[in-house]
């Protein structure tokens, strides 16, 4: 298991598995790397002869006020979870290496990303889609692997890779999480322990409001309702969204029919968290 800095390296590496006939699978992460990850890389292994992760925290998809410097970096630690996965090499590039001077070209998108994240969040979908583009076109991948738990993101992905006419295909992987519920994210560790236990409040309510629908509810305002009020509860939670939406086109729905993605995004104390479930 390598880990290079240069596009050069990549693209070598690359060829040379392309030249004995193997697949090449691609997990784009920012590192700080969790069993969520290690899904992902797993899947990737179980999908293709060769597996790259990508650990690089892209500073194009930050805002201003947003924890770019204080986002969570242990490259030695994503070398482990990487090589217990069975991953093939990591490409950990500098910011100077994926932006060079000058650099001035961007892909974006929109309808997917108008709502939930993109709505709250100026620039970042447009940061994800440039990074993501770039890596698919150093790495050359066969398939790409993707977390439901930033649908958002994957929903984005999948569009632009239509649109665009990019050669991979984007799989979706399943959320992971804690025993206790809480969903897998590197940002948990900003957590303290009161807030830790305090985030329960976001599977909790997502679970109030999937029993809901299993009761027969079909108003999506009604499954909103529900979610709200049960994260209205946790004194420690301040509610940013609850939305329900089309799965592809991240657009807001009326009523809870198949492919619907019922998403929250909320601060436990400084922190926010995101989580979801797809009703199918």
């Amino acid at each position: 298991m390598q880990i290079v800095k240069t596009i050069e390296e990549v693209r070598a590496a690359v060829r040379a598995w392309r030249a004995d006939g193997l697949s090449v699978g691609l997990v784009p992460t920012m590192g700080f790397l969790h069993e969520g990850h290690r899904s992902l890389i797993e899947r990737s292994v179980a999908d293709n002869d060769r597996t790259v992760v990508s650990v690089f925290v892209n500073p194009i998809q930050f805002g201003p006020s947003e924890d770019l410097e204080a986002y969570p970096r242990d490259i030695e630690r994503d070398k482990t979870v990487v090589e217990g996965a069975g991953g093939d090499l990591i490409f950990n590039p500098e910011p100077s290496e994926m932006y060079p001077p000058h650099f001035t070209t961007f892909v974006d998108t929109t309808e997917t990303t108008e709502l939930l994240c993109g709505a709250r969040r100026a620039g970042h979908f447009r940061g994800v889609c440039t990074v993501v583009s770039k890596l698919f076109n150093i790495v050359g991948p066969d398939r790409a692997y993707f977390g439901q738990k930033d649908a958002q993101q994957l929903a984005t992905v999948r569009r632009f890779v239509r649109d665009l006419n990019f050669d991979v295909e984007i799989v979706a992987c399943p959320i992971v999480r804690e025993a206790d519920g809480l969903a897998k994210s590197s940002r948990n560790t900003y957590l303290s322990t009161d807030e830790r236990k305090a985030a329960l409040i976001l599977s909790e309510s997502l679970r109030q409001g999937k029993a809901a629908i299993e009761r027969g509810e079909r108003s999506a305002q009604a499954v909103i309702d529900v979610i709200a009020d049960s994260l209205n509860k946790e004194p420690l939670a301040r509610v940013d969204y609850v939305e329900a939406v089309d799965l592809d086109n991240v657009q807001r729905v009326e009523r809870i029919e198949e492919n619907t993605l019922v998403a929250i995004a909320v601060y436990i104390g400084k922190t926010r968290l995101i989580d979801n479930f797809i009703w199918k």
